[in-house]
């Protein structure tokens, strides 16, 4: 038995577990939740700690989609996957009534617009350098004359425009963007989380990602600033998939690799 359908079926017995074990909400936690009688989720497109796209059917599967589900079910409603293909999008809407909660890395800025409910997985944050690139560490990237490609908005994006004092950021839309930025030549690194680096480099021959870390990310849910009663159920709900081994089962059917459960609050 392969390890991918090992995966696949140690997750399934988790969920029925999970499902047997956990009492539903209340009917006042569906109305703070999804008040339109449906779960709106927010998602970026081309983020695989949280969710991706089949290019063949153009669905999204993940560890944001399979506790997207998970809650749904625990809510009993319908639920519905708003898709954003940027980052900047993503924030921006958040002043609206376009979702109800939102998978997306956690940092202080995005605090400012969304209401986070806790952390559920956090992944390492780091390089990835082209062939023949003369950084050979991460103590090597803060110099004159180095370009860093981040993903505009993105958690590298905020992080590093606060502490790195010599390399010179290059921003592009999206992670696509990024790599054609360090294929081009246009960056001698590209900084962003380690999920999206290592397949980058799988498909980009001779380059490597660089030992070490910048920082670690937590991935989480949000809501929108407003919805207090829909942060205490998602924080309640947070909290048990991880206790309960969801979290960890859902991340072993993705495959990820640097993302491991976050610590318990």
């Amino acid at each position: 038995m392969n390890r991918v359908r090992s995966a696949w079926l140690l997750f399934t017995v988790c969920t029925l577990v999970a499902a047997c074990s956990t009492v539903g909400l209340t009917p006042e936690d569906r109305q703070a939740l999804a008040p339109t009688g449906k779960l709106r989720v927010a998602l970026l497109s081309d983020n695989p700690v949280a969710a991706a796209r089949d290019p063949r059917t153009g669905e999204m599967s993940g560890v944001a989609v399979d506790l997207t589900r998970e809650l749904a079910n625990r809510t009993r409603v319908p639920y519905e996957l708003v898709v954003y293909p940027t980052v900047a999008q993503l924030i921006d809407s958040a002043a609206g009534d376009a979702w109800d909660i939102v998978f997306i890395g956690i940092n202080p800025d995005r605090a400012k617009r969304i209401r986070f409910t806790g952390a559920y997985a956090e992944v390492e944050l780091g390089y990835l350098v082209p062939p023949g690139s003369r950084i050979a560490s991460i103590n090597d990237v803060d110099r004159s004359g180095i370009r860093v490609a981040v993903q505009a908005k993105g958690g590298a994006d905020v992080r590093l425009s606060k502490e790195l004092n010599s390399a010179q950021l290059v921003r592009a839309e999206t992670i696509a963007g990024c790599i054609e930025l360090l294929k081009s030549g246009k960056a001698d690194a590209l900084a962003a989380v380690k999920t999206f680096l290592y397949p980058a480099s799988d498909n980009l021959p001779g380059s490597h990602v660089l030992d070490g870390r910048v920082s670690v990310t937590p991935i989480g849910i949000g809501v929108p600033p407003h919805r207090e009663a829909a942060a205490a159920v998602t924080k309640r709900f947070i909290e048990d998939v991880k206790a309960n081994g969801f979290v960890q089962q859902a991340l072993a059917k993705a495959g990820l690799r640097g993302v491991v459960v976050a610590k318990s609050e």
